[in-house]
Parts: structure tokens; C-alpha cells; sequence
């Protein structure tokens, strides 16, 4: 394989590559776009923001991911209980953070119906 030839194949796969992502990136906008201000200085320094549910007034932190993502924090900014719900399809990081946002933000105690429970790390 010549020098050229190489280059283009790297090339080729860089490409791809970023073609492949291009769902992830995508949800990563799209959840920044509806983040306050605040959410997004958290997001962009800690990789989580935190939520306040709908009917119970409580805070939650969620983490970058797809799952087992969720803490509830009690009045010290300590984790208490993790929480795990998630849409049905297999989504991009952002698109189920997102979902899982609106659902504390719009109906907490629906999305605490169908979550699991699970002891904070």
C-alpha cells in the first residue's frame, strides 16, 4: 500500500467515523439548546445538570448518559437514591437526557412510577 493510498484510507475512516457520531452530536445540541443557562455551566463543568421535579419540589442530578443516570440529591447536594428510566428506543445520550429533563420537569411522579430504584454510588 503506497503512501497516498493510505492517507485516503485514514481519511476515508475519519470520515466515517465522524458521520457515524453525528446522532450523538446532534442530541448534544439539541439538549443544550433546552438547558438554562445554569444547566449548561453545570453540563459543560461537571458533565451533569440538575433538575427540580414537578410535584415534589426535590432536586435531581443527572449525568451524562443513557442510564442509571439519575440521583436524587437530598438538601446538601448529596445523592440519596438513583433512579433509572429511559425511553423505549435506543437513543443518543443527549436525546434521553433530554426526555428525562421534561418528564421530572412536566410529571415527576409518573417517571417515578416506571423508574427503578438503585443505591447512589
Amino acid at each position: 500500500m503506497n503512501g497516498l493510498h493510505l492517507v485516503r484510507t485514514m481519511w476515508e475512516w475519519f470520515r466515517e467515523l465522524g458521520h457515524a457520531n453525528e446522532p450523538e452530536q446532534r442530541s448534544q445540541r439539541l439538549l443544550r439548546d433546552w438547558l438554562s443557562a445554569e444547566q449548561r455551566a453545570q453540563y459543560d463543568k461537571y458533565r451533569y445538570f440538575e433538575v427540580i421535579g414537578r410535584h415534589s419540589g426535590r432536586r435531581y442530578r443527572i449525568w451524562h448518559g443513557t442510564g442509571s443516570n439519575i440521583a436524587e440529591l437530598d438538601d446538601y447536594g448529596h445523592p440519596i437514591f438513583g433512579w433509572c428510566f429511559v425511553p423505549r428506543d435506543n437513543l443518543a445520550s443527549g436525546d434521553v437526557m433530554l426526555a428525562q429533563k421534561i418528564a421530572l420537569e412536566t410529571d415527576e411522579l409518573e417517571a417515578l412510577k416506571i423508574a427503578r430504584s438503585f443505591s447512589p454510588r
